[in-house]
C-alpha cells in the first residue's frame, strides 16, 4: 500500500467514526452537526477543490462536480446523514479504484524491472561503472552473477545461465557461452561474462520493449473509445435532467422544493459514470499485464480486442512453424542397410559446409555414437554444379579396390543414366545415391517442425479459428508437404514478400464481418505482410529489431502456442469489459428511474454509484489473472 493510500485510509477511518457518532447523537444539536461536518471534510474536503480546478480548466461535468452538487444539495434540504454517507462511500470507491490500478500497474512494473541501472565497461584496462546509454558499440562490458545484462552483445568470454523470465515468461534458465548473442534485460545467474556490445542502449532489446509497453495504453480498444464518448455526452445530460427534476415539479405544479431537490440529488449521485470510466480501461490494462507475464507484448488494447476475434491465422513457414534448421527426416535405402546408406552419404558430403551436408553428417554421428568417418577411404571428391557430388571411395574390405559414389538431385541420376525411384511429396530436399550404376536409396533433409506447433494449431482450432493458412517462399511441393503434415487448410508456396501481401489481402476479403485475421512471422523479412494484417504477430521477438518495429503483438519466445494464450487472455478481458458495461448501465438506469419517481433515496443512490463501481472494479481485477493450461 502506498503512502497516499495509507493517508486516505486514515481519512476514511476518521470520517466513518464521526459519521457513526453523528448518527448516534442525531437530534442533539450542535454535536451531531459538528460530527457530520468533521466526517464530511475528513472524507471529501478535496472533492470540491478538484471540481473547482476542473471548472477553471474548462471541464465542468466530471464526477467531482456531480458529487459536490449532490452532497451540497442534500445538506441544503437537511439530509446531513445522507450527504456525509454519499461522500464517504464515494471516497471508499475511489480508494478501491486506486488500489486496483496500483495492483495492475505492479503487474506491468514487473516487466519494467528489466531496465538495467548500470553497466561495468572496460576502458583503458580498467573497469568503470557507467550508465548503459554511455556505452558505445564495440566496447566490452563485464556482467557478474546476479547482475542484469545492460546491453545487447556477443559473449567473448565465460559461460553462464540467464534468467529471461521477465522477457519471455519462460521459467527455465537459458544457457549461454562464448560466441553466442546475449540480449539486455535478462539476469546473469552464475558465471562471470564478458560481452562485446553490438547495439547502443537506445537500439537495445530492453529499450524497445519498454517503449512498446509504455506506449500500449495510447492505443485504445473500441470499447474504451465508446466509454469515453459515452461519458462526454452522458454526464452533462444527467446534470440537466437533475436540474429539470429539481425545478419543474415545484415551479409548474407547486410541489415541495425539498422533496424534488432531494430526488435530484439522489439522481446526480447515481448518475456518476465512475463504474464505466474506471473499470473498462482497468480491465484492458489488466489484460495487457496478464499477457506480458506470459511473454506476449501487445502494442495496445485495440490489438488485445482484435486477438479475441480471430477467424483466420496465416503463418510464415521458416522460423515460425519450422525451426529454420535442417535435419535428416527420412532415409529410404534400396538394396543396402539404412546405416550403410547414411554412412556413404556422409562420406560424400564430409568436405562440404552447406547446411544440407552438415545435417547429413550430424545424422550419421547421431546414428553411430559420434563416431568419426575414416578419412583414409576417400580417394577424391568432385562437386558437379547444380547436380550433386561424385566421390571415389575405397571399399571397406582391405585391398578390395575402389568404387564411384554419386549423390545429388534427380538431374544427377538422369545425367548418369541411373534408374532410380523418385520420392514423392517430400517435405524438403531429397538426395539420391548410387554406387556406380546401382541405385542404393534416398535421404531427405527437411526444415524441422517446431515441437510446440501441433499443440498450437490444435489450440487455435479449439478457440474457434476456422482457417489456418501457410505462406512460404519455399517450393510449392515442400510447402504442401509441410501443410499436409500439420493439417493446415491452405498452403501457398513460391511467394515473394509482395505475393504474401496479395494473398493476405485476398484472405482479408474472405473473412466474416467483425472477425479478424492475424499473420504470424519472424518479423525480419515479413514486415509488409505483418503491417497489412489486422494483427501482425512476430515470433521470437527477443533480439529482433524488425519484430518489435513491424508487429502489433510480439511473442518473446519461439512458442506459437503463446498465440492461443493471447486469444484466451483477450477473450477473458473483453468478456469482463462487456459484463461491466451491461451491469453498470443496467443498474444505473434502473436506479435513475426509481430516484426520479421517489422510490429510491440517497442510500440506494450510493449503492448505484459506489456499490456498482466497487463491484465493477473487483470484476476488472480478474483480468490480471491468467493460468496457462498445461
Amino acid at each position: 500500500m502506498t503512502k497516499k493510500q495509507k493517508k486516505m485510509l486514515a481519512r476514511l477511518a476518521v470520517s466513518a467514526v464521526f459519521l457513526i457518532v453523528g448518527m448516534v447523537t442525531e437530534g442533539t444539536h450542535p454535536v451531531d452537526w459538528i460530527c457530520f461536518a468533521v466526517s464530511y471534510l475528513a472524507a471529501g474536503y478535496d472533492i470540491p477543490l478538484k471540481a473547482l480546478r476542473t471548472i477553471r480548466g474548462g471541464q465542468v461535468f466530471d464526477e467531482n462536480f456531480l458529487m459536490t452538487v449532490a452532497t451540497v444539495g442534500a445538506v441544503l434540504v437537511g439530509a446531513y446523514e445522507e450527504a456525509v454517507a454519499v461522500m464517504l462511500f464515494y471516497q471508499v470507491g475511489e480508494f478501491f479504484n486506486d488500489y486496483a490500478v496500483n495492483k495492475s500497474r505492479r503487474s506491468i512494473s514487473d516487466l519494467m524491472d528489466i531496465n538495467p541501472e548500470y553497466a561495468n565497461v572496460i576502458r583503458g584496462g580498467k573497469e568503470e561503472q557507467v550508465d548503459p546509454d554511455e556505452v558505445e558499440i564495440g566496447e566490452t562490458v563485464v556482467i557478474r552473477p546476479g547482475e542484469r545484462v545492460p546491453l545487447d552483445g556477443v559473449v567473448v568470454k565465460g559461460r553462464s545461465s540467464l534468467d529471461t523470465k521477465a522477457l519471455t515468461g519462460e521459467s527455465m534458465p537459458a544457457e549461454i557461452g562464448e560466441g553466442e548473442n546475449i540480449v539486455s534485460g535478462s539476469i546473469n545467474l552464475n558465471g562471470l561474462l564478458e560481452v562485446q556490445v553490438t547495439k547502443r542502449y537506445d537500439d537495445s532489446t530492453v529499450a524497445k520493449i519498454l517503449e512498446l509497453v509504455e506506449n500500449a495504453s495510447s492505443r485504445k480498444a473500441k470499447a474504451e473509445n465508446f466509454i469515453t464518448r459515452f461519458a462526454r455526452v452522458y454526464t452533462p445530460a444527467v446534470v440537466f435532467l437533475a436540474l429539470a427534476l429539481a425545478l419543474i415539479p415545484p415551479v409548474a405544479a407547486g410541489q415541495s422544493w425539498s422533496v424534488w431537490v432531494y430526488r435530484a440529488c439522489s439522481f446526480l449521485v447515481v448518475s456518476c459514470p465512475c463504474a464505466l470510466v474506471i473499470s473498462v480501461p482497468l480491465s484492458f490494462f489488466g489484460g495487457l499485464g496478464a499477457a506480458s507475464k506470459q511473454g506476449i507484448l501487445m502494442k495496445g488494447s485495440n490489438f488485445l480486442e482484435a486477438m479475441g476475434n480471430l477467424d483466420t491465422v496465416v503463418f510464415d513457414k521458416t522460423g515460425t512453424l519450422t525451426t529454420g534448421k535442417f535435419a535428416v527426416t527420412d532415409v529410404e535405402p534400396a538394396g543396402i542397410g539404412r546405416r550403410e546408406l547414411l554412412e556413404l552419404a556422409a562420406y560424400a558430403e564430409c568436405h562440404s559446409t552447406h547446411p544440407i551436408a552438415l545435417s547429413v553428417l550430424e545424422a550419421y554421428r547421431g546414428m553411430n555414437g559420434e563416431q568419426e568417418l575414416d578419412q583414409s577411404r576417400i580417394v577424391s571428391v568432385e562437386e558437379i554444379a547444380g547436380h550433386g557430388i561424385h566421390a571415389v571411395l575405397k571399399t571397406a574390405a582391405p585391398d578390395a579396390g575402389t568404387f564411384d559414389l554419386y549423390i545429388g538431385n534427380e538431374k544427377l541420376m538422369n545425367r548418369q543414366g541411373i534408374a532410380f525411384r523418385s520420392v514423392q511429396d517430400a517435405a524438403g530436399t531429397t538426395l539420391y545415391a548410387a554406387r556406380g550404376q546401382e541405385y542404393i536409396g534416398a535421404v531427405t533433409i527437411s526444415d524441422t517442425v517446431r515441437d510446440d506447433v501441433p499443440a498450437a494449431l490444435s489450440g487455435l482450432r479449439g478457440e474457434g479459428v476456422s482457417k489456418l493458412v501457410m505462406l512460404t517462399g519455399d517450393r510449392e511441393s515442400v510447402g504442401q508437404a509441410v501443410g499436409r503434415k500439420l493439417g493446415l487448410d491452405r498452403v501457398y508456396g513460391g511467394l515473394l514478400p509482395a505475393d504474401k501481401v496479395a494473398r493476405v489481402e485476398a484472405l482479408l476479403a474472405e473473412k466474416p464481418a467483425g472477425r479478424t485475421l492475424a499473420f504470424v512471422g519472424d518479423g525480419i523479412n515479413d514486415a509488409p505482410v505483418l503491417s497489412r494484417a489486422d494483427v501482425g504477430i512476430a515470433m521470437g521477438g527477443i533480439g529482433s529489431d524488425a519484430a518489435v518495429e513491424a508487429a502489433d503483438v510480439v511473442i518473446m519466445t519461439d512458442e506459437p502456442s503463446k498465440i492461443v494464450d493471447g486469444i484466451r487472455i483477450a477473450r477473458k478481458t473483453v468478456g469482463i469489459v462487456h459484463q461491466n458495461i451491461i451491469f453498470a448501465i443496467g443498474v444505473k438506469i434502473l436506479i435513475l428511474i426509481l430516484a426520479a419517481m421517489g422510490a429510491a433515496g440517497m442510500w440506494m443512490a450510493v449503492f448505484g454509484d459506489v456499490g456498482v463501481s466497487v463491484l465493477a472494479i473487483l470484476n476488472a481485477i480478474r483480468s490480471l489473472r491468467y493460468k496457462r493450461n498445461g
